[in-house]
């Protein structure tokens, strides 16, 4: 059953499970989940801390410990990801698709200059350019993010950025080999309002630029509100509810969505009262996802 709605997907998650195993016994972090994106389309996975979006954002790219179990199909222009030799996977990484980590500090290398980190990128997947032309397509790429003098600040290290612009390298690290999916993992997290509104814009205006999809992680629907056109809600490593983002907040199905919808903070809100706790609403066992207006899905 398809739960999605693009006909020709650029990426199509089928029945995806992961599960990890320990001395105390095994956990299934992910559960048959499904969903597909077409290209130019933005789609987000929602939920709270440990409900299996990041899991699920790093098995698709085949990045998670040998030792989980992963099932399904990760198709991806109709080939089967998690069939691919180790070889293969790792030329489709950086090239196809990308990852926007959200701790900048943690993915750059603090002892390399970020140009060289960038053209590093560049060079695993394009061999055959020249010292001079990986260097110039690395200060184009700090340029595309808005880095102020790109090839002035090439040889700079990552603590002589702002956590903005750093966040900004990460996407010009992502972006430089032309990728058509981009995953971005909970890419503003860290960041204040105002540079969170940038990055946003940012990853808007690149997407629509390139045409890539782009896969977009959040614990935080009015940030998904800005960015995502469908939405997929996570609860417990399985997803709950799968609409557009119009009709995610105008008509919420199921009472999981309608939790993290309250806990959203308007002007509004009474500074009084506390905010609907997450991770609390809705029942234990669930029944299928079932169709409750054209591309609305959610569980029962």
């Amino acid at each position: 059953m398809q739960y999605d709605r693009p006909v020709d997907p650029l990426l199509r998650v089928d029945h995806l499970s992961v599960t990890f195993s320990s001395d105390a016994g095994q956990l299934r972090a992910v559960d048959e989940i499904s969903f597909s994106i077409a290209a130019g389309e933005s789609f987000a996975l929602v939920g709270e801390s440990g409900s299996g979006k990041s899991v699920t954002s790093m098995a698709i790219l085949r990045l998670l410990d040998p030792r989980a179990r992963v099932e399904g199909g990760v198709w991806f222009q109709g080939e089967n990801w998690l069939e691919l030799p180790e070889r293969a996977m790792t030329e489709r990484r950086g090239r196809d698709a990308a990852m926007i980590f959200q701790e900048p500090m943690t993915a750059l290398n603090p002892v390399m200059p970020i140009g060289k980190q960038i053209a590093e990128a560049i060079r695993i997947h394009q061999r055959g350019l020249s010292r001079t032309a990986v260097r110039e397509r690395a200060i184009e790429a700090l340029a595309s993010v808005s880095i102020p003098d790109p090839a002035q600040r090439f040889h700079d290290y990552p603590h002589q950025f702002s956590g903005g612009q750093r966040q900004r390298i990460l996407i010009a690290m992502a972006l430089v080999n032309r990728p058509t999916l981009l995953i971005a993992d909970e890419p503003t997290t860290a960041l204040d309002v105002t540079v969170q509104a940038q990055i946003l814009d940012l990853l808007r205006e690149l997407k629509e630029r390139s045409n890539a999809a782009l896969l977009f992680i959040s614990h935080d629907l009015s940030v998904v509100a800005q960015v995502a056109e469908r939405v997929a809600v996570m609860r417990r490593g399985r997803i709950v509810e799968m609409a557009t983002c119009a009709q995610i907040f105008a008509n919420p199905q199921h009472p999981y969505t309608k939790s993290l919808l309250a806990a959203v903070p308007t002007m509004r809100s009474r500074r009084d009262a506390p905010l609907a706790a997450e991770g609390i609403a809705g029942p234990a066992k669930e029944g299928s996802l079932v169709e409750v207006a054209s591309g609305h899905w959610a569980r029962s």
